[in-house]
Protein backbone atom coordinates (compact mmCIF):
# COMPACT_ATOMS: atom_id res chain seq x y z
CA UNK A 1 0.00 0.00 0.00
CA UNK A 2 2.96 2.30 0.52
CA UNK A 3 3.88 1.94 -3.15
CA UNK A 4 0.27 2.59 -4.18
CA UNK A 5 0.09 5.74 -2.07
CA UNK A 6 3.42 7.10 -3.31
CA UNK A 7 2.52 6.37 -6.92
CA UNK A 8 -0.85 8.08 -6.55
CA UNK A 9 0.78 11.16 -4.96
CA UNK A 10 3.41 11.25 -7.72
CA UNK A 11 0.71 11.18 -10.40
CA UNK A 12 -1.29 13.86 -8.58
CA UNK A 13 1.75 16.14 -8.30
CA UNK A 14 2.49 15.38 -11.94
CA UNK A 15 -0.93 16.61 -13.05
CA UNK A 16 -0.51 19.71 -10.88
CA UNK A 17 2.89 20.37 -12.44
CA UNK A 18 1.41 19.90 -15.91
CA UNK A 19 -1.31 22.44 -15.15
CA UNK A 20 1.27 24.90 -13.79
CA UNK A 21 3.55 24.47 -16.82
CA UNK A 22 0.54 25.01 -19.09
CA UNK A 23 -0.07 28.34 -17.36
CA UNK A 24 3.60 29.28 -17.69
CA UNK A 25 3.56 28.42 -21.40
CA UNK A 26 0.48 30.55 -21.96
CA UNK A 27 1.89 33.48 -20.01
CA UNK A 28 5.36 33.36 -21.57
CA UNK A 29 5.14 31.21 -24.70
CA UNK A 30 8.40 29.69 -25.90
CA UNK A 31 9.72 26.44 -27.33
CA UNK A 32 11.34 25.65 -23.98
CA UNK A 33 8.06 26.04 -22.08
CA UNK A 34 6.22 23.82 -24.56
CA UNK A 35 8.96 21.18 -24.40
CA UNK A 36 8.77 21.06 -20.61
CA UNK A 37 4.99 20.87 -20.80
CA UNK A 38 5.22 17.86 -23.14
CA UNK A 39 7.75 16.24 -20.79
CA UNK A 40 5.50 16.77 -17.77
CA UNK A 41 2.48 15.42 -19.63
CA UNK A 42 4.36 12.31 -20.80
CA UNK A 43 5.72 11.54 -17.33
CA UNK A 44 2.34 12.17 -15.70
CA UNK A 45 0.49 9.87 -18.11
CA UNK A 46 3.10 7.21 -17.36
CA UNK A 47 2.66 7.66 -13.61
CA UNK A 48 -1.12 7.52 -13.99
CA UNK A 49 -0.75 4.20 -15.79
CA UNK A 50 1.59 3.11 -12.99
CA UNK A 51 -1.16 3.73 -10.42
CA UNK A 52 -3.24 1.08 -12.18
CA UNK A 53 -0.19 -1.15 -12.44
CA UNK A 54 0.66 -1.10 -8.73
CA UNK A 55 -3.00 -1.70 -7.84
CA UNK A 56 -3.72 -4.60 -10.22
CA UNK A 57 -0.24 -5.61 -11.41
CA UNK A 58 1.38 -4.17 -14.51
CA UNK A 59 0.40 -5.32 -17.97
CA UNK A 60 1.65 -4.56 -21.46
CA UNK A 61 -0.31 -1.29 -21.81
CA UNK A 62 0.60 0.15 -18.43
CA UNK A 63 4.23 -0.94 -18.89
CA UNK A 64 4.45 0.76 -22.30
CA UNK A 65 2.82 3.98 -21.08
CA UNK A 66 5.09 4.13 -18.04
CA UNK A 67 8.32 3.82 -20.01
CA UNK A 68 7.26 5.96 -22.95
CA UNK A 69 6.72 8.77 -20.45
CA UNK A 70 9.43 8.13 -17.86
CA UNK A 71 12.25 6.68 -20.00
CA UNK A 72 11.73 8.47 -23.33
CA UNK A 73 9.51 11.57 -23.44
CA UNK A 74 10.43 12.92 -20.02
CA UNK A 75 14.26 12.97 -20.23
CA UNK A 76 14.38 13.87 -23.93
CA UNK A 77 11.99 16.82 -23.82
CA UNK A 78 13.31 18.15 -20.52
CA UNK A 79 16.81 18.32 -22.04
CA UNK A 80 15.51 19.84 -25.28
CA UNK A 81 13.67 22.51 -23.32
CA UNK A 82 16.87 23.29 -21.41
CA UNK A 83 18.75 23.70 -24.70
CA UNK A 84 16.11 26.03 -26.14
CA UNK A 85 16.09 28.00 -22.90
CA UNK A 86 19.83 28.58 -22.59
CA UNK A 87 21.44 28.31 -26.05
CA UNK A 88 20.97 31.22 -28.44
CA UNK A 89 22.52 29.86 -31.63
CA UNK A 90 19.84 29.60 -34.38
CA UNK A 91 21.89 26.98 -36.22
CA UNK A 92 22.32 24.95 -33.05
CA UNK A 93 18.62 25.05 -32.28
CA UNK A 94 17.71 24.04 -35.81
CA UNK A 95 20.10 21.08 -35.73
CA UNK A 96 18.78 19.89 -32.38
CA UNK A 97 15.20 20.11 -33.62
CA UNK A 98 16.07 17.82 -36.53
CA UNK A 99 17.56 15.24 -34.16
CA UNK A 100 14.55 15.58 -31.85
CA UNK A 101 12.20 14.58 -34.64
CA UNK A 102 14.08 11.35 -35.29
CA UNK A 103 14.77 10.53 -31.65
CA UNK A 104 11.12 11.00 -30.71
CA UNK A 105 9.15 9.42 -33.54
CA UNK A 106 11.20 6.26 -34.13
CA UNK A 107 11.59 5.19 -30.47
CA UNK A 108 7.95 6.10 -29.76
CA UNK A 109 6.72 3.77 -32.52
CA UNK A 110 9.06 0.96 -31.50
CA UNK A 111 8.18 1.18 -27.79
CA UNK A 112 4.49 1.14 -28.72
CA UNK A 113 4.53 -1.98 -30.89
CA UNK A 114 7.63 -4.02 -30.07
CA UNK A 115 7.26 -7.41 -28.39
CA UNK A 116 7.33 -7.51 -24.58
CA UNK A 117 8.60 -10.53 -22.67
CA UNK A 118 8.56 -11.64 -19.04
CA UNK A 119 6.01 -11.55 -16.24
CA UNK A 120 4.83 -8.48 -14.38
CA UNK A 121 3.90 -7.83 -10.77
CA UNK A 122 2.93 -4.72 -8.78
CA UNK A 123 6.48 -3.30 -8.58
CA UNK A 124 7.80 -0.70 -11.03
CA UNK A 125 9.18 -2.83 -13.91
CA UNK A 126 12.66 -1.92 -15.29
CA UNK A 127 12.68 -1.28 -19.02
CA UNK A 128 15.56 -3.65 -19.80
CA UNK A 129 13.88 -6.73 -18.28
CA UNK A 130 10.94 -6.71 -20.70
CA UNK A 131 12.01 -4.98 -23.94
CA UNK A 132 14.34 -6.53 -26.53
CA UNK A 133 17.61 -5.14 -27.84
CA UNK A 134 16.29 -2.62 -30.39
CA UNK A 135 13.95 -0.73 -28.02
CA UNK A 136 16.66 -0.66 -25.37
CA UNK A 137 19.19 0.70 -27.87
CA UNK A 138 16.80 3.42 -29.05
CA UNK A 139 16.04 4.52 -25.51
CA UNK A 140 19.74 4.50 -24.67
CA UNK A 141 20.40 6.69 -27.70
CA UNK A 142 17.66 9.15 -26.75
CA UNK A 143 18.90 9.36 -23.17
CA UNK A 144 22.49 9.81 -24.35
CA UNK A 145 21.38 12.65 -26.60
CA UNK A 146 19.57 14.22 -23.64
CA UNK A 147 22.77 14.02 -21.58
CA UNK A 148 24.73 15.68 -24.40
CA UNK A 149 22.22 18.54 -24.59
CA UNK A 150 22.48 19.13 -20.84
CA UNK A 151 26.28 19.27 -21.05
CA UNK A 152 26.06 21.82 -23.89
CA UNK A 153 23.59 23.89 -21.88
CA UNK A 154 25.87 23.81 -18.84
CA UNK A 155 28.80 25.04 -20.95
CA UNK A 156 26.68 27.81 -22.50
CA UNK A 157 25.51 29.06 -19.10
CA UNK A 158 29.04 29.04 -17.67
CA UNK A 159 30.39 30.95 -20.66
CA UNK A 160 27.88 33.74 -20.03
CA UNK A 161 28.89 33.94 -16.37
CA UNK A 162 27.14 33.03 -13.14
CA UNK A 163 26.33 36.54 -11.92
CA UNK A 164 22.86 38.07 -12.21
CA UNK A 165 20.68 36.10 -14.69
CA UNK A 166 23.33 33.38 -14.84
CA UNK A 167 22.59 32.37 -11.25
CA UNK A 168 18.93 31.79 -12.09
CA UNK A 169 19.88 29.86 -15.23
CA UNK A 170 22.15 27.57 -13.19
CA UNK A 171 19.33 26.91 -10.73
CA UNK A 172 16.96 26.04 -13.59
CA UNK A 173 19.59 23.78 -15.16
CA UNK A 174 20.27 22.02 -11.85
CA UNK A 175 16.60 21.19 -11.36
CA UNK A 176 16.30 19.94 -14.94
CA UNK A 177 19.37 17.72 -14.57
CA UNK A 178 17.84 16.26 -11.40
CA UNK A 179 14.58 15.58 -13.26
CA UNK A 180 16.37 13.72 -16.05
CA UNK A 181 18.61 11.78 -13.67
CA UNK A 182 15.75 10.55 -11.49
CA UNK A 183 13.62 9.57 -14.49
CA UNK A 184 16.45 7.61 -16.10
CA UNK A 185 17.29 5.81 -12.84
CA UNK A 186 13.66 4.77 -12.28
CA UNK A 187 13.25 3.65 -15.89
CA UNK A 188 16.35 1.51 -15.78
CA UNK A 189 16.15 0.07 -12.25
CA UNK A 190 12.48 0.25 -11.20
CA UNK A 191 13.52 0.35 -7.50
CA UNK A 192 10.24 -0.93 -6.06
CA UNK A 193 8.69 1.50 -3.59
CA UNK A 194 11.57 3.94 -4.16
CA UNK A 195 10.56 4.27 -7.82
CA UNK A 196 7.44 6.41 -7.25
CA UNK A 197 9.27 8.34 -4.53
CA UNK A 198 12.05 9.30 -6.97
CA UNK A 199 9.47 10.19 -9.62
CA UNK A 200 7.81 12.48 -7.10
CA UNK A 201 11.14 14.28 -6.86
CA UNK A 202 11.45 14.34 -10.67
CA UNK A 203 8.09 15.99 -11.34
CA UNK A 204 8.61 18.40 -8.44
CA UNK A 205 12.00 19.42 -9.85
CA UNK A 206 10.51 19.99 -13.30
CA UNK A 207 7.75 22.09 -11.77
CA UNK A 208 10.32 24.15 -9.88
CA UNK A 209 12.46 24.66 -13.00
CA UNK A 210 9.45 25.89 -14.95
CA UNK A 211 8.53 28.28 -12.15
CA UNK A 212 12.06 29.72 -11.99
CA UNK A 213 12.27 30.12 -15.76
CA UNK A 214 8.92 31.95 -15.83
CA UNK A 215 9.76 34.42 -13.06
CA UNK A 216 8.97 37.99 -14.20
CA UNK A 217 12.43 39.29 -13.30
CA UNK A 218 13.87 36.97 -15.94
CA UNK A 219 11.79 38.75 -18.59
CA UNK A 220 12.06 42.48 -17.84
CA UNK A 221 11.21 43.45 -21.41
CA UNK A 222 7.62 42.31 -20.87
CA UNK A 223 7.25 44.70 -17.92
CA UNK A 224 5.77 48.13 -18.64
CA UNK A 225 7.98 49.55 -15.89
CA UNK A 226 11.07 47.96 -17.37
CA UNK A 227 13.06 51.14 -17.87
CA UNK A 228 12.72 52.28 -14.26
CA UNK A 229 13.35 48.84 -12.79
CA UNK A 230 16.30 48.23 -15.04
CA UNK A 231 17.86 51.59 -14.19
CA UNK A 232 17.60 50.93 -10.46
CA UNK A 233 19.10 47.45 -10.73
CA UNK A 234 21.82 48.62 -13.08
CA UNK A 235 22.81 51.55 -10.86
CA UNK A 236 22.90 49.30 -7.77
CA UNK A 237 25.19 46.88 -9.56
CA UNK A 238 27.53 49.71 -10.57
CA UNK A 239 27.68 50.96 -6.97
CA UNK A 240 28.22 47.56 -5.41
CA UNK A 241 30.39 45.88 -8.04
CA UNK A 242 32.11 48.46 -10.24
CA UNK A 243 34.41 45.80 -11.66
CA UNK A 244 31.47 44.35 -13.61
CA UNK A 245 31.09 47.51 -15.67
CA UNK A 246 32.14 46.88 -19.28
CA UNK A 247 35.45 48.38 -20.31
CA UNK A 248 35.04 51.99 -21.40
CA UNK A 249 37.54 54.10 -23.28
CA UNK A 250 38.60 57.61 -22.34
CA UNK A 251 36.99 59.12 -25.41
CA UNK A 252 33.50 58.41 -24.10
CA UNK A 253 32.85 62.12 -23.52
CA UNK A 254 33.46 62.92 -27.16
CA UNK A 255 30.52 63.63 -29.44
CA UNK A 256 29.82 60.25 -31.11
CA UNK A 257 28.54 61.94 -34.24
CA UNK A 258 31.52 64.24 -34.92
CA UNK A 259 33.05 61.78 -37.35
CA UNK A 260 29.91 61.48 -39.46
CA UNK A 261 28.03 64.74 -39.14
CA UNK A 262 30.31 67.73 -39.74
CA UNK A 263 29.60 70.80 -41.84
CA UNK A 264 30.20 68.77 -44.98
CA UNK A 265 30.20 65.04 -45.66
CA UNK A 266 33.56 63.46 -45.06
CA UNK A 267 34.97 60.00 -45.56
CA UNK A 268 34.04 57.78 -42.58
CA UNK A 269 36.73 56.28 -40.37
CA UNK A 270 38.21 53.10 -41.77
CA UNK A 271 37.26 51.04 -38.70
CA UNK A 272 33.55 51.86 -38.69
CA UNK A 273 31.43 48.67 -38.33
CA UNK A 274 27.87 48.06 -39.49
CA UNK A 275 25.45 45.16 -38.99
CA UNK A 276 22.06 44.53 -40.57
CA UNK A 277 19.97 41.81 -38.93
CA UNK A 278 16.81 40.58 -40.67
CA UNK A 279 14.32 38.74 -38.44
CA UNK A 280 11.46 36.58 -39.67
CA UNK A 281 8.76 36.44 -36.99
CA UNK A 282 6.30 33.74 -36.07
CA UNK A 283 2.63 34.32 -36.80
CA UNK A 284 1.18 36.87 -34.39
CA UNK A 285 4.56 37.68 -32.79
CA UNK A 286 4.95 41.21 -34.18
CA UNK A 287 3.80 43.09 -31.10
CA UNK A 288 5.97 41.03 -28.77
CA UNK A 289 9.08 41.53 -30.89
CA UNK A 290 8.42 45.26 -31.27
CA UNK A 291 8.17 45.61 -27.51
CA UNK A 292 11.55 43.90 -27.07
CA UNK A 293 13.11 45.99 -29.84
CA UNK A 294 11.82 49.29 -28.43
CA UNK A 295 13.20 48.44 -25.00
CA UNK A 296 16.68 47.56 -26.27
CA UNK A 297 16.77 50.63 -28.55
CA UNK A 298 16.06 52.86 -25.54
CA UNK A 299 18.85 51.19 -23.54
CA UNK A 300 21.34 51.51 -26.40
CA UNK A 301 20.55 55.21 -26.71
CA UNK A 302 21.16 55.78 -23.00
CA UNK A 303 24.17 53.57 -22.38
CA UNK A 304 26.17 53.13 -25.59
CA UNK A 305 27.67 56.35 -26.98
CA UNK A 306 29.93 54.39 -29.32
CA UNK A 307 26.94 52.76 -30.98
CA UNK A 308 26.48 55.55 -33.49
CA UNK A 309 23.18 54.30 -34.88
CA UNK A 310 20.82 51.57 -33.73
CA UNK A 311 17.42 51.46 -35.41
CA UNK A 312 14.63 48.85 -35.65
CA UNK A 313 12.45 48.88 -38.77
CA UNK A 314 9.18 47.28 -39.77
CA UNK A 315 8.63 46.22 -43.38
CA UNK A 316 5.20 47.34 -44.68
CA UNK A 317 5.23 44.83 -47.54
CA UNK A 318 6.28 41.95 -45.22
CA UNK A 319 4.47 42.21 -41.85
CA UNK A 320 6.39 39.24 -40.41
CA UNK A 321 9.82 40.78 -41.06
CA UNK A 322 11.80 43.20 -38.94
CA UNK A 323 15.16 44.79 -39.74
CA UNK A 324 17.61 46.07 -37.13
CA UNK A 325 20.42 48.31 -38.44
CA UNK A 326 23.43 49.24 -36.33
CA UNK A 327 26.60 51.30 -36.89
CA UNK A 328 29.43 51.03 -34.36
CA UNK A 329 32.43 53.33 -34.01
CA UNK A 330 34.78 50.36 -34.30
CA UNK A 331 35.11 46.67 -33.47
CA UNK A 332 35.51 47.32 -29.75
CA UNK A 333 32.27 49.29 -29.71
CA UNK A 334 30.49 46.34 -31.33
CA UNK A 335 31.94 43.96 -28.73
CA UNK A 336 30.85 46.27 -25.91
CA UNK A 337 27.34 46.37 -27.33
CA UNK A 338 27.15 42.58 -27.46
CA UNK A 339 28.28 42.31 -23.80
CA UNK A 340 25.64 44.71 -22.45
CA UNK A 341 22.99 43.09 -20.17
CA UNK A 342 20.11 44.51 -22.21
CA UNK A 343 21.61 43.10 -25.43
CA UNK A 344 22.12 39.65 -23.91
CA UNK A 345 18.57 39.59 -22.55
CA UNK A 346 17.16 40.74 -25.90
CA UNK A 347 19.04 37.92 -27.65
CA UNK A 348 17.84 35.33 -25.14
CA UNK A 349 14.19 36.30 -25.55
CA UNK A 350 14.20 36.37 -29.35
CA UNK A 351 13.39 32.67 -29.68
CA UNK A 352 9.86 33.34 -28.43
CA UNK A 353 9.10 35.50 -31.43
CA UNK A 354 11.63 34.73 -34.21
CA UNK A 355 11.70 31.72 -36.53
CA UNK A 356 14.65 32.76 -38.73
CA UNK A 357 17.52 35.26 -38.54
CA UNK A 358 19.84 36.58 -41.25
CA UNK A 359 22.87 38.68 -40.21
CA UNK A 360 24.78 40.85 -42.70
CA UNK A 361 28.02 42.48 -41.54
CA UNK A 362 29.04 45.68 -43.32
CA UNK A 363 32.21 47.63 -43.90
CA UNK A 364 31.14 51.22 -44.43
CA UNK A 365 32.66 52.84 -47.53
CA UNK A 366 30.72 56.11 -47.63
CA UNK A 367 28.02 57.98 -45.76
CA UNK A 368 26.13 61.27 -45.70
CA UNK A 369 23.58 62.46 -43.16
CA UNK A 370 22.32 65.74 -41.73
CA UNK A 371 22.52 66.81 -38.12
CA UNK A 372 18.87 66.12 -37.39
CA UNK A 373 19.03 62.42 -38.25
CA UNK A 374 21.27 61.53 -35.33
CA UNK A 375 19.20 63.51 -32.84
CA UNK A 376 15.98 61.92 -34.09
CA UNK A 377 17.17 58.32 -34.15
CA UNK A 378 19.51 58.29 -31.14
CA UNK A 379 18.41 60.89 -28.55
CA UNK A 380 20.85 61.14 -25.65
Amino acid sequence: MVTVGLTFISALVGWSATAALTAYAQRRPSVAAIAWLVAALGVTVGLSAAVIGVLFDFGELTFRLLHIGVSLIGPLFVAWGAFEYAVRSPNGRFTVRLFMSALTIVPLVVLSVDRISGRFDAAFPPLGEHYDLIPRALVNGAQGFAALLLVLVFVAVLRRGTRGPGTNDLAVLGLLVLTVLLSVVVGRAGLGAFGPLLMLGAVSSLWGAGALAARPRRDPYDDDDYDDDYDDEYDDELDDEPQEQPVRRKRRNADPYDDLYGDAPTAPPAKLRGVITIYTLGEGQGDGFDQLANAVVAEVAKREPDTLLFAAHTVPSAPLQRIVYAIYRDELAQEEHERQPHTMEFTRLLSRHVVATNVIELSLSGAAANDGLAAMLMPR
